[in-house]
């Protein structure tokens, strides 16, 4: 039996809340199309991601809304079973079909889900469910093979989560009376009991050296690149998030969130993860390039109570930059970083440079504090991390370095 191509259900953070079927008529009709119960189903997911979307980020917004709409989809178009029916086997069921996805329901690019045309939001043809995620620079003369896509642990973590806390809203909104995906999750056959070394998705110190002399001698020849100059060390040194940088519906950062204690320290106040405000410690280092980047945009040496310009401005026009103008940045320097250690110490010592991503800056700066020895509660609160067990995972890593480090030493004969 084929399996109907997807349809896109819900819409971005920003037309959720002004969602009107008049402006969605293809969405309508093809909810119309279905048994009565799709439509009340589409309801509870809507009453859902609009909980979801009061009280959590728009990132977590935007991955309960893939979630949601995903299971919903496999709902009506495979399953043809409603929620209220479904069992432990069922969700089971649900993670196989996750796990390896009908080539028609994979895409190789993030799609808008609608398009706009004549007053009205239509259905994207290139938009698809599932993402087969390309690596980095890889070979375009290739053609990604659809069938070769299989989800991460992390990702099938992902989808129990938010499925989990959709049947758990429906129970408490007393629409549904049990949770299949909690007892399921135990049972799920994709899940590996993982004792492995992680990677660490972080610089070396060498690496790290040609990030930051790139980003200098840029800085140096051009002062355009002092915003480069600045968002890399920021980022690095605050072990800022990309979205902690970046200008959000609900927040901007401003120059006046740096600020001065009574002995002298200096702070930078941070919207972060899970809509807290922590503050974090800014070095003394750190102090020279923001002064050298507030030079560059004519602003006092310092920040002051009450300064309103946006921390990274945008290059046109008013307010801050968003999260994928600052990786366009960061993603910059790293190619012209790559470039230059490849040539001068070959590829393998510069190959991680090539798959680095913005995350992998924070990494860096805070194993880096670890192997200085700074103490893991005070690098935790800086962190933002809600316990200090996610933190210790930087120490395990840094860890593993050391253990990898005395084993290279072993004979063959």
């Amino acid at each position: 039996m084929s399996i109907p191509k997807p349809v896109a259900l819900y819409p971005t953070f920003n037309e959720f809340n002004q969602f009107s079927f008049g402006e969605f008529h293809e969405l309508k009709q093809f909810l119309d199309s279905g048994d009565n119960w799709w439509m009340a189903h589409w309801t509870w997911g809507k009453e859902f991601l609009s909980y979801i979307g009061r009280n959590k980020s728009e990132h977590t917004f935007t991955r309960f809304r893939n979630e949601t709409e995903r299971f919903l989809l496999w709902v009506y178009l495979v399953k043809a079973k409603p929620m209220d029916q479904l069992r432990k086997a069922d969700i089971l069921e649900y993670a196989d079909f996750c796990w390896q996805p009908p080539v028609s329901w994979i895409c190789l690019a993030n799609h808008e889900k609608f398009v706009f045309q004549d007053g009205r939001y239509v259905q994207n043809a290139s938009w698809a469910p599932f993402k087969l995620k390309l690596p980095k620079h890889s070979d375009s003369d290739k053609v990604p093979v659809k069938k070769k896509y299989k989800p991460s642990q992390q990702t099938l973590t992902a989808t129990f989560t938010a499925l989990i806390a959709f049947y758990k809203y429906l129970m408490n909104e007393e629409y549904l009376y049990g949770n299949p995906a909690q007892i399921a999750k135990s049972d799920c056959r994709h899940f590996v009991n993982d004792a492995q070394v992680k990677e660490i998705r972080r610089l070396t110190e060498a690496q790290w050296q040609y990030v930051i002399s790139v980003a200098l001698d840029l800085a140096n020849q051009d002062r355009l690149y002092e915003r480069s100059l600045f968002v890399i060390c920021a980022l690095k040194v605050l072990f800022l998030r990309i979205s902690e940088l970046s200008e959000r519906n609900s927040w901007t950062p401003i120059m006046s969130h740096f600020w001065q204690d009574s002995e002298g320290n200096w702070w930078l106040k941070v919207f972060g993860k899970g809509r807290k405000l922590r503050d974090i410690t800014v070095p003394n280092s750190f102090v020279d390039y923001l002064k050298r980047y507030r030079a560059y945009r004519g602003l006092s040496p310092l920040p002051s109570t009450g300064e309103n310009e946006p921390i990274v401005e945008k290059i046109r026009g008013q307010g801050g930059m968003t999260s994928r103008q600052l990786t366009r940045i960061v993603q910059d320097i790293f190619d012209r970083a790559y470039a230059k250690m490849r040539e001068i110490e070959g590829e393998d010592n510069a190959r991680k440079l090539k798959e680095a991503s913005t995350h992998w800056l924070r990494h860096t700066g805070a194993s880096m504090e670890v192997e200085r020895g700074r103490a893991l509660k005070d690098l935790s609160e800086d962190l933002g991390h809600s316990s200090m067990a996610t933190t210790d995972t930087v120490y395990v890593q840094t860890e593993n370095r050391v253990r990898a480090a005395s084993g290279k030493s072993r004979k063959v004969n």
